[in-house]
């Protein structure tokens, strides 16, 4: 059986392999599981100086959890169908938390749980094979992995912009919005590699190797975003994007429509809560969410609709009452290493 992820120690470099090519790298429960005991012991081992994650293959850094299997748990009432994201979350606070440079390259594509193991570290290195996107709306779920946190905080609206549409980001625009550190060609990532593992410092390896992006859209793009995804709700930010009337507002708000109305409202309110709260408290802000919508229909209508059957045309089921999709969780609120 292949291993699902691979460790290895080269020179001062602990290097983590995601190792599903066939499926893009995407995360299972036994990838999340393993790779948090590794980072924990490499975290005190002083021969490693910094920790080096990609994705195998030609394709994917890491595409997202496994959503397929998710399904599945969450449609038998199996514990892992909520186990996954608590576990998960946990691995995404150790990468936030991690006491060594921690440098995700992201060749690849790059959505969902992909993000959790990479955005959150020190260093993200983004290259012309990148494409970022946070597409949960599209599938009933919620830009969850630390999104609450992270995508706030990107330059003006493009946090909103990019949940509420599953707007993709190549690398040069990854670079732009903040989400990429710094960017060097697909073909110099195993000289890069090699510059890494001889150790010294990480920063300024790193510069040696970034190379100027080129072709970036975004900031073209970045006041349009700030004044059509400005608004307090779905309605109002689609209302603008239709008064705008513009080609690209239009396919905007063509993307907006196809998303789960239950999800808009939830990601939207995450960008708007997630700015004012510290990451534990996004985290614990999306084990009540993902909670609640995992008992909900549109997550396992959106992936009948885009994975199994792929019609295309998912019928959703809006939930009125959002404040109780956030609601606490009492007994099962998430809880962080060290915490009673």
């Amino acid at each position: 059986m292949t291993q699902e992820v691979l460790f290895e120690i080269v020179g001062k470099s602990g290097v983590i392999t995601l190792n599903r090519p066939e499926a893009l790298n995407a995360l299972t429960l036994n990838m999340v599981r393993l790779m948090k005991p590794v980072l924990a012991e490499w975290a005190i081992n002083d021969a490693i100086e910094h920790v080096i994650i990609e994705g195998a293959g030609e394709k994917g850094f890491c595409a997202g959890g496994d959503i397929r299997a998710l399904h599945d748990w969450g449609k038998s009432g199996a514990p892992e169908a909520i186990g996954f994201y608590r576990e998960e979350y946990q691995l995404n606070r150790t990468i936030k938390t991690y006491p060594k440079p921690y440098i995700a390259l992201i060749d690849g594509i790059t959505m969902g749980g992909g993000v959790g193991v990479s955005v959150h570290g020190s260093n993200r290195v983004a290259t012309e094979r990148t494409m970022f996107a946070m597409p949960e709306t599209g599938i009933g779920l919620l830009p969850d992995v630390g999104g609450t946190y992270f995508l706030p905080r990107l330059p003006g609206e493009i946090g909103a912009w990019l949940v509420l549409t599953g707007a993709r980001l190549r690398g040069a625009d990854a670079l732009a919005a903040q989400v990429a550190t710094h960017y060097t060609p697909s073909d110099n990532i195993s000289t890069l590699k090699a510059a890494l593992a001889k150790g010294g410092d990480v920063d300024a390896i790193l510069a040696a190797h970034h190379q100027q992006a080129e072709g970036a859209s975004l900031p073209q793009q970045q006041a349009d975003i700030d004044r059509l995804f400005a608004g307090d709700s779905v309605g109002d930010i689609h209302a603008a994007l239709l008064a705008d009337g513009g080609d690209w507002a239009k396919q905007q708000a063509e993307a907006l429509k196809s998303k789960s109305p239950t999800s808009a409202a939830v990601a939207l309110r995450q960008m708007r809560d997630g700015i004012n709260a510290d990451f534990d408290e996004c985290m614990r802000i999306e084990m009540r969410a993902v909670t609640r919508i995992m008992a909900q229909a549109d997550f396992y209508e959106g992936v009948r609709a885009t994975i199994i059957e792929k019609d295309g045309a998912p019928n959703w089921t809006p939930q009125q009452d959002i404040n109780a999709i956030f609601a606490p969780l009492g007994d099962d609120e998430l809880r962080f290493e060290g915490e009673a």
